[in-house]
């Protein structure tokens, strides 16, 4: 007769398998790498010796031209060449206040726990807001961590559209500060207080050439980075300071328009010893590209100055990490 211990242990290997039958692995070949559906607004996380990458996922019925988003997506990779996909973690439901559009993302880790801002488009206050979902794992599952908007549109008067509160992306400081960046038409950005769901002072803003939007915060040897998408139909381009206060100088284009997309939108990221662009084209869909994209990658470098080389984008992708 089997035990209780035993029975719990085999209960349990066989809830793990259950819960892990729903990824799927699959190898990137070449541009898109991620072909098996429409992925956009890609945000990376480095993690624990993986990458984790965040997605949006385009959903809009054949001919319907309109960004039609409801969850986002993940992906795990500890070479660039191998994918793991792992089941939805985080769906616009979740956020009780909200009733559409899952917008662009960027998931951070602190103190353990992960912390996901998305765009979203508000249920009450007219207008596009910020939500914050938390976990105990990048991979989730992702809760609510305020039952409210950490962002809204009444929040915000700097322009005069309704949707100039999307496309957060948060950095966390080398003295502990935690910093949320966000806008449309103009670039916002607050100090985030410890417990990173509320803001911690004013909200402001910086000038920028261009700025569309997509801000895109990252530090590397000394210099802040922020890159933005520019004009429209968009590319990238990007400011360089020494202070996350700026000033901020801008440098210009690193990515050019997005082929067969209005929209670009990107990830910077470093990974064992390498540079990536991560960012979203209309490849795989010549009928509607601007709203079925697919997500790509390409290498980053950086001049010995700490500028940015222009992003070749290319057709065979990244190589394999060996090492």
């Amino acid at each position: 007769m089997l035990n209780k211990k035993y029975l719990f242990a085999l209960a349990a290997c066989c809830l793990f398998s259950v819960a892990n039958a729903q990824d799927t692995v699959f190898r990137a070949e070449g541009n898109p790498f991620i072909r098996h559906k429409f992925t956009a607004d890609p945000a990376a996380m480095v993690y624990n010796g993986k990458v984790y990458l965040y997605t949006g996922v385009d959903e809009a019925p054949t001919g319907k031209s309109n960004y039609v988003m409801h969850h986002w997506a993940s992906f795990t990779t500890t070479d660039m060449n191998t994918w793991t996909e792992h089941p939805s973690p985080l769906n616009v439901k979740e956020f009780s206040w909200a009733k559409a559009d899952a917008w662009a993302s960027q998931v951070i880790e602190r103190d353990g726990k992960f912390y996901w801002y998305v765009a979203v488009e508000h249920a009450t206050i007219p207008g596009k807001a910020i939500g914050v979902a938390v976990a105990d794992n990048p991979l989730g599952p992702f809760k609510d961590a305020r039952g409210s908007a950490i962002i809204t549109n009444d929040m915000t008067k700097a322009v005069k559209h309704s949707w100039d509160d999307i496309d957060p992306s948060v950095i966390i400081d080398n003295d502990g500060q935690a910093y949320l960046f966000w806008g449309n038409g103009i670039c916002y950005y607050a100090k985030l207080k410890a417990n990173m769901t509320e803001l911690d002072g004013p909200i402001q803003t910086i000038t920028l050439p261009h700025f569309t939007e997509a801000p895109w915060i990252h530090f590397r040897n000394g210099w802040y980075y922020l890159s933005y998408a520019y004009e429209f139909p968009e590319k990238i381009a990007y400011a360089m300071s020494r202070s996350i206060n700026g000033p901020w100088v801008y440098k210009g284009i690193i990515n050019e328009l997005a082929g067969n997309s209005n929209t670009n939108h990107q990830a910077i990221i470093d990974f064992k010893g390498k540079s990536y662009f991560i960012y979203h084209t209309g490849a795989l869909a010549a009928d509607a590209g601007s709203f079925h994209r697919s997500v790509c990658v390409d290498n980053l470098y950086y001049n010995k100055d700490g500028s940015i080389k222009r992003v070749v984008m290319t057709s065979e992708g990244v190589k394999k990490i060996t090492k």
